[in-house]
């Protein structure tokens, strides 16, 4: 929330300088984001006023005014459209430069002298948009400095709040903290209630009293709207807040929330038709917004409504069917207490922006509706004149919010906070000061009723919490924790998962953390089951849980390689779900994706681009931490994410563990990625599990290789081939290698050589070659009749 320090210290007096103010309000866990000067505005701008024009002789488009600067008349050509006789603007000084650094210099336009330059609010750094010069009311004193009539010795401040603190997202919740952190009393408007000069009421009705217990509305009859003008001190403080003045019952409006906090609503009382109405939104009902947007609504909306249409969405956005015009000249004010569930995600699910749900969502004070509808009335009557109504009320005392009254105990303050000298009386007086109601009667245990704005307070932590931040976090004394410490106890069959996150950054890959909310197109690209659909997303692209990391992993890797990074290795640990009936399923994996050059660029290494076998290579390296290597297998499948014939599952035993395999040519494309990326996603608990690893003492005797190569179909998988070899070698194998694979000139196109190294040993004596040659002669039987193959 943005707001402005001068209008802040109206209401308090700190007693500190605005760095000490951002610095002990961040420290109250209110982080100041920015402090801002509140324009760029150079000095020698002072109001002035127009008192005669004439055409420029010699330029069709530009006129020659006179101009009254509050000490003499000076001379100014302008070229602005809205330039007349009798109207009061800023006038910019020779020798005054602006904020974009041009220098203003008395000088000679065609042929006609001009001291200076009368100045539109964008070109003195106020808006976005030129429109015209900068017109001030006509009560504006001419020659008085422009920062001494907009009070520009003031600056910004920005605080990014936290959502359970909504109650300082008004001038009034933050003068109430900074009372709270500085010990100093504050003191808002007075409370005024305008007299009552009609007696015409609205009719109002609530069908849903859960999700409006309180609504209050109020008629403002014979209003002079056309020729009102927001004062220039409410559009200012509006504009520090980032508000933009729009016309002076939406000002009001807009200017009372910020003040008070509490939303409210104006309707055009002439296009309404009977009774405002809070109720629920019937099956495609339709709503056409203030900024122009046609929704279809449902039962999950709450409106307020006449006898015909919705007239808004309640407690985000007004309709435009009884929007305040131009011709508006009787009023419905309304101002109710919505429970945040009923405004919580309404505006993002539409696509609208407003302030209101802001608010709403969060939770605004239930006391404030008829304080705000009176200071909105107060203001209004100032500007808009009109006879005023009495206020409506309906509520339900049973919805609206009670107060809960909390256990605390003192010594349990002491302990969590390390304060053990901590008084009883200082709490009591921070509490007291923030607006609870203390009761101690029960002795040790005191009961708490926190006031009605912090509805963040419910549990004994929360007070705790608040103890702490009152007294100051940065006045807690460090201490380290007492306690005997054991060390956890594990299972050497049990590995962890920082294990596996270590083997792959030993590997090379970085690893990557994504969100769990992920586009449906992308899911629905993957192949996977239907995701979970939420109910309140954050944005359409972030709308489904995903099922599979590469939901996440595949986007950053597209993002990489447009912002020339060639060489991509990234993996990530996490959660994926999956649909289980009517619950779902959370399961933890670990998934990578490959794609650029095998090694680093260096003059020693061919510029190789990764493939198939090095991002198996890969997993292979987590399989083997199990100590059960052979306990997994590779076996060709289909994946409709993944190319097909660079495609495998991943087995341990008859389970599946996951999935490795080159990305689909389709979807590289529609990532708009031109090079093979290499992906696997293996589920985490099978990796866990591991064999405790037994002493094997290295053996005495020699060793004996033998070589053999074989021809075989060249869709044969190799581990039919490395099963006949095992079974056929029996116990003497002692190790097993690939050491060739070649397919071309002289052998059939249908076939391919593997060429194998075959270790036997015998761990108690040497071994003859009739042993040996008994062995091979068997593994290459065993070979021929089971893979059909022929020794090469």
């Amino acid at each position: 929330m943005k707001f402005s320090e001068a209008w802040l210290r109206e209401w308090i007096d700190p007693g500190v300088d605005t760095e000490t103010l951002a610095r002990r309000l961040t420290m109250a866990g209110l982080e100041v984001d920015a402090v801002e000067p509140v324009s760029g505005v150079v000095s020698d701008v002072v109001v002035a006023e127009v008192v005669a024009t004439a055409p420029h002789p010699d330029a069709e488009r530009l006129r020659v005014c006179q101009v009254d600067d509050g000490t003499q008349r000076v001379q100014v050509v302008c070229g602005a459209e809205n330039v007349r006789v009798g109207i009061k603007v800023p006038l910019v000084r020779p020798g005054a430069q602006l904020p974009d650094g041009t220098l203003i210099q008395a000088a000679q336009i065609r042929g006609q002298g001009s001291a200076g330059m009368l100045a539109a609010a964008s070109e003195l750094g106020f808006e976005d948009a030129i429109d015209g010069l900068w017109e001030f009311p006509l009560d504006a004193p001419a020659g008085v400095p422009l920062s001494d009539y907009l009070g520009l010795d003031d600056t910004v401040i920005e605080v990014d709040l936290t959502p359970n603190r909504a109650d300082c997202l008004s001038i009034l919740g933050l003068a109430r903290e900074v009372g709270l952190i500085t010990d100093q009393p504050f003191k808002g408007p007075d409370p005024v209630c305008v007299e009552v000069s009609s007696t015409v009421r609205p009719d109002v009705q609530v069908d849903d009293w859960q999700a409006c217990p309180r609504f209050l509305a109020r008629s403002l009859s014979a209003i002079d709207l056309p020729n009102a003008v927001t004062p220039i001190w409410i559009r200012e403080r509006l504009r520090r807040s980032g508000f933009r003045s729009i016309d002076p019952v939406v000002d009001v409006t807009n200017y009372v929330m910020l003040e008070l906090g509490q939303p409210m609503h104006a309707y055009d009382a002439d296009q309404v038709s009977g009774a405002l109405r809070v109720r629920r939104a019937r099956a495609q009902e339709q709503l056409r917004t203030l900024d122009g947007k046609a929704l279809e609504l449902d039962s999950s909306v709450l409106v307020i409504a006449d006898n015909e249409c919705a007239l808004g969405m309640a407690g985000v956005m007004g309709g435009a069917n009884s929007g305040v015009g131009a011709n508006t000249r009787n009023l419905v004010l309304e101002c109710a207490h919505f429970i945040p569930e009923v405004v919580a995600g309404r505006a993002r699910r539409f696509g609208l922006q407003s302030e209101a749900a802001h608010r709403f969502e969060r939770g605004v004070d239930p006391e404030l509706p008829r304080r705000a509808l009176e200071r909105a009335t107060e203001l209004l009557v100032q500007l808009v004149g009109g006879t005023v109504g009495p206020i409506v009320e309906v509520s339900d005392p049973q919805g609206l919010p009670s107060p809960t009254r909390i256990p605390l105990r003192i010594e349990r303050i002491r302990r969590l906070l390390g304060l053990p000298g901590l008084e009883a009386s200082f709490v009591r007086g921070l509490l007291q000061r923030m607006g609870a109601a203390v009761d101690d009667t029960a002795g040790s245990t005191w009961a708490v009723t926190p006031p009605t704005h912090r509805f963040d307070l419910a549990i004994e932590e929360d007070l705790v919490e608040e103890v702490g931040r009152l007294y100051g976090y940065d006045q807690i004394p460090v201490s380290l924790p007492a306690g005997p410490l054991r060390p956890p106890v594990t299972s050497e069959t049990l590995r962890s998962t920082r294990a596996l996150r270590d083997l792959l950054v030993a590997t090379g890959y970085q690893e990557a953390i994504t969100y769990s909310f992920v586009d449906p197109v992308v899911e629905q690209a993957l192949g996977g089951p239907a995701p979970l659909q939420l109910q309140n997303p954050m944005s359409a692209d972030m709308s489904v849980m995903r099922t599979t990391l590469w939901s996440g992993l595949l986007p950053a890797v597209s993002y990489n390689l447009n912002r020339q990074q060639p060489r991509v290795r990234l993996f990530e640990t996490g959660l994926r779900f999956l649909p289980l009936g009517d619950g779902l399923r959370q399961e933890p994996v670990i998934a990578g994706a490959a794609t650029g050059s095998r090694w680093p660029e260096g003059w020693t290494d061919a510029a190789e681009g990764v493939d198939f076998f090095d991002a198996k290579g890969d997993v292979e390296r987590l399989l083997r931490g199990t100590g059960e290597f052979d306990a997994f297998r590779f076996v060709a499948g289909v994946h409709p994410a993944l190319h097909p014939g660079q495609t495998a599952q991943v087995l341990r035993e008859d389970e599946s563990v996951g999935w490795l395999g080159a990305l689909h040519p389709k979807l590289a494309a529609s990532w708009e990625i031109d090079q093979p990326v290499f992906l696997f996603e293996l589920a985490v608990e099978p990796l866990l599990r591991a064999r405790v690893p037994s002493h094997q003492p290295l053996g005495r005797f020699p060793s004996v290789r033998r070589d053999l190569a074989f021809l075989v179909d060249v869709d044969l998988p190799y581990d039919r081939l490395r099963e006949a070899v095992e079974e056929g070698a029996g116990p003497l194998l002692e190790q097993l290698s690939v050491f060739d694979l070649y397919q071309g000139e002289g052998i059939d196109p249908k076939r391919k050589s593997i060429a194998l190294g075959l270790t036997l040993r015998d761990r108690s004596r040497t071994l003859v070659d009739s042993e040996v040659q008994a062995a091979v002669d068997q593994v290459v039987a065993l070979v021929q009749d089971r893979c059909a193959a022929t020794l090469r």
